[in-house]
């Protein structure tokens, strides 16, 4: 069964057609796919960031840990000096 031309004519514009629509998709698909680069590394930038601002305060909290262990240390031989002052004997005379 042979084709008319006019259902060739048909077949052609259509295959046309879908092929000048082919682009489009996938240049939606491209810019897509740009977007989502462009987004996963925003995030990816933040989170380093926010790793860095983390590891900051870690460090300054380790500091103020230290100091509060050195006041403690203190107040402990103080406390120890207190009682050694207390439990000397007192001469009397």
């Amino acid at each position: 069964m042979a084709l008319a031309q006019e259902d060739i004519e048909q077949i052609q514009w259509l295959i046309k057609k879908t092929l000048s629509e082919i682009p489009e998709t996938l240049n939606a698909n491209v810019r897509y796919e740009l977007d989502l680069r462009e987004r996963t590394i925003r995030v990816e930038e933040e989170l380093k960031h926010q790793r860095e601002l983390m590891v900051e305060g870690f460090k300054q909290m380790e500091r103020r840990f230290e100091q509060i262990d050195k006041r403690f240390e203190q107040m402990h031989l103080d406390m120890n000096k207190r009682f050694e002052q207390v439990d000397k004997p007192k001469k009397i005379s």
